[in-house]
């Protein structure tokens, strides 16, 4: 059982791309994925409209961090045994099937970008914005990863670093503020 209109509804959650949604039901990707993806979409759909509300002047591209948040994990419709268990196959397998489907590669890097940002190097706005998607929907916080987000927003920006911090701090809290009904949502979708 897919996550209907009805279930989105529920927790007023954004609408898939419908480009992602043919491309889950083409991979018959399984509902677990599919409503993980839709949550992801959403706290990135949130963290994007409250950074350009608070930055107003940063320039990010909001509709690459939505789609690469709403097809981040798409390669554990090929590699289900990750939907349940560790693993980091999906990443390569990800960007492999997005390109398949003729998404440019600079949407499709996303799949790949979203578990190796910490050791990557040097990696774009939008790449740490779409970690942080996947990982404040659940409530969870990283350090590390909301302090390359603040040096990020600093250096484009020029505001102080103990500004930054607090703004960012205060979005995330918001996002987070809903991270039990999120869990709980996804948890009645089955992994097959």
């Amino acid at each position: 059982m897919h996550p209907t209109e009805s279930d989105r509804a529920e927790l007023k959650l954004s609408h898939l791309p419908p480009q992602v949604v043919t491309l889950l039901l083409t991979e018959q990707a399984p509902p677990r994925l599919v409503a993980h993806l839709t949550l992801v979409h959403d706290a990135a759909v949130h963290l994007c409209r409250l950074v350009a509300k608070t930055w107003p002047g940063l320039a990010i591209d909001s509709a690459a961090v939505v789609f690469g948040a709403a097809t981040h994990d798409i390669g554990k419709a090929r590699i289900p045994a990750e939907l349940s268990g560790p693993g980091n196959l999906h990443e390569a397998e990800g960007e492999r099937l997005l390109l398949s489907h003729g998404i440019a590669p600079p949407l499709a890097r996303f799949a790949r970008t979203h578990g190796a940002w910490d050791g990557a190097g040097q990696l774009a706005l939008e790449d740490l914005l779409v970690v942080l998607a996947d990982t404040i929907w659940k409530g969870k916080r990283s350090k590390i990863l909301e302090d390359a987000v603040v040096a990020a927003i600093t250096a484009a920006t020029g505001t102080a670093t103990w500004e930054a911090f607090m703004k960012l701090d205060s979005i995330l809290g918001t996002i987070a503020a809903k991270a039990d009904d999120r869990l709980g949502w996804q948890g009645r979708f089955p992994t097959v």
